[in-house]
Order: C-alpha cells, then sequence, then structure tokens
C-alpha cells in the first residue's frame, strides 16, 4: 500500500472513531454549552465585574473544549482497551476499528492543533500544554506498570481529577484576559463549583445494582446507597455553593438549583429497583447546569 493509501485508510478509521466514541453534533453541542456556560459561571462569582458578555475568545474557548474533550477520550479509551475488550467490545479501539496509533497519531495532531488556536494567549496555550502532557503520563504509566489498577475507581477519579481543573483553569485565564484583572477567590470558587457538577456524571455512569464479574463499580468501595448517594451530594453541594457565592441578582437563584431535578429524578428511579443509573440523566444535567450558569453570568 502506498504510503498516501495508508494516511487515507488512517482517516477513515479515526473518522469511523469519531461516529462511535465522540458523535460530533451532541459532543459539539455539549463543548459550547461547557465553554460559554464555565465563563459565565466565572462572571456570576466575579465581586470586580458588573456586565459579561461572550466575545471571540469564547468562541475559541468552545472549539478548544470540544477538541479537548475528544482528545481526553482517545487517552481513556487507549487506558481502559483491555477492560473493553470484555466489557464493551462494540467500541471502536475494542473492536479493531480503529488502532491504538491511529488514536496517537489523532492526539498529537489534536494537541499541535488547539495549542496554536490558543497560541496568541500564551497562559491558555501553557495550561493546555500541562494538561495534555499530563494525560500521556497517567496513560503511559498505566499501560507500562498498570497503576492505578482499573478496579481502584475512587483512586482512578483522583488521578484523573487534574485533567478538568486544568480545563477549567484554561477557561478562567481567558475569562481574565477578557475581564482586564488579576485572579481571585472567586476563580477558585467557580472551578470548584464546575469540577463537583461534572463530576456526578463520572461517578454516575459506573452505578449498578447487578455489576457483571469483574465489572468496574463504585459500589465496590462505597455500597450501592453509598455510591448512589456520593453521585447525588456532588452536584447537590455544587449547586449549593453556587447559590451562596453568586452575585447575581437573588431572583436568578433556581438557575443553580433546577438542573438538580435531573438526578434527583435518575437517583429515584435507581434506588427504585432500577438496574443502572439512567444514561440519558447526567449529560442532561450537565447541559442544564452550563445553562444556568451562563443566565447567572448573563444576568450581572
Amino acid at each position: 500500500m502506498t504510503s498516501g493509501g495508508a494516511g487515507a485508510g488512517r482517516c477513515r478509521r479515526i473518522g469511523r472513531y469519531v461516529a462511535g466514541s465522540y458523535p460530533p453534533v451532541p459532543s459539539l453541542v455539549l463543548a459550547v454549552a461547557w465553554a460559554y456556560g464555565v465563563t459565565g459561571l466565572f462572571a456570576a462569582l466575579d465581586p470586580l465585574v458588573t456586565r459579561w458578555r461572550p466575545g471571540a475568545g469564547t468562541a475559541v474557548a468552545a472549539v478548544t473544549v470540544f477538541a479537548d474533550l475528544l482528545l481526553m477520550r482517545a487517552l481513556d479509551d487507549v487506558r481502559d482497551l483491555d477492560y473493553d475488550r470484555r466489557f464493551n467490545p462494540g467500541r471502536p479501539l475494542a473492536s479493531g476499528t480503529v488502532r491504538v496509533g491511529d488514536l496517537g497519531v489523532l492526539y498529537a495532531l489534536g494537541a499541535l492543533a488547539v495549542l496554536a488556536l490558543n497560541a496568541a494567549r500564551p497562559w491558555q496555550a501553557a495550561i493546555l500544554g500541562v494538561q495534555l502532557a499530563y494525560g500521556i503520563v497517567v496513560v503511559a504509566v498505566h499501560r507500562r506498570w498498570g497503576w492505578p489498577p482499573g478496579e481502584r475507581l475512587l483512586v482512578n477519579l483522583l488521578v484523573s481529577l487534574p485533567a478538568p481543573v486544568l480545563l477549567h483553569a484554561y477557561l478562567y485565564a481567558g475569562y481574565l484576559h477578557a475581564a482586564g484583572h488579576g485572579a481571585g477567590w472567586a476563580g477558585c470558587a467557580a472551578v470548584v463549583v464546575a469540577v463537583l457538577a461534572a463530576g456526578h456524571a463520572e461517578l454516575a455512569k459506573n452505578i449498578t445494582r447487578e455489576p457483571r464479574p469483574g465489572e468496574r463499580t463504585y459500589a465496590a468501595a462505597l455500597g450501592l446507597r453509598g455510591s448512589a448517594g456520593l453521585a447525588l451530594a456532588a452536584p447537590a453541594l455544587s449547586a449549593a455553593l453556587l447559590a451562596a457565592w453568586s452575585r447575581a441578582p437573588l431572583a436568578w437563584t433556581p438557575a443553580a438549583v433546577l438542573p438538580l431535578a435531573v438526578p434527583a429524578a435518575a437517583g429515584h428511579r435507581f434506588l427504585r429497583g432500577r438496574a443502572r443509573w439512567p444514561a440519558a440523566a447526567p449529560p442532561l444535567h450537565l447541559l442544564l447546569t452550563f445553562a444556568g450558569y451562563a443566565a447567572l453570568g448573563l444576568a450581572r
């Protein structure tokens, strides 16, 4: 096969991977909501801002978040390859639709693209560079030494935590650039609020009443009710902190708490006997939460 034919084949495999693991339309909607919503969240908590409107930098951030989440998904699929071959054989990497080397090329080119997109703002590019490098280190350590073990979900959660923290730090750096002032406690508070809200999706997706032998679930460490309780506590604490710290008009407080109806309803269904946590609930909660953040920011 010629080099041109090999390159075309790789492009087709990567395209099938994206279609199967990261559907572009819903993923783009989530990325746009994430970038605009979390940027609005910074404005909602910022004591130095009286008016916020998204600008061109926010649009660049949305494209960056879309690409960054794809790259993080590729790393997760490589790290979980052996597990997915057993429990999720239909996924593109586990099924052989795409190869590890293809995802390596996707990651390298994607990383260069997002760094180039943000080159005009060195602080943002630097934060992205740290996040992208950290992801590679985590996967390399796992594949070389098997640490942390896949079944240690709480340890894996802590090891993975710097990635979303750094993504929100990237968004904060962009917000500060537009706002024209330095960092403050409100930015750290906003990152805590956003990470707790996003953490609900990670916790909820691994909750099942009857796991298959060897299946990873938080219930192994926390028990069924403990894992469900933690999945509900994370967004509840996030909303409570947001309601307490928001500087938006009091009439806009429901924007912080109404999205909790989604995990509450999902938790009720699960605790009443559903086998698994409803799969559609976590992304819907995230979309509504990010919309609430944007509304609070615009209300300043």
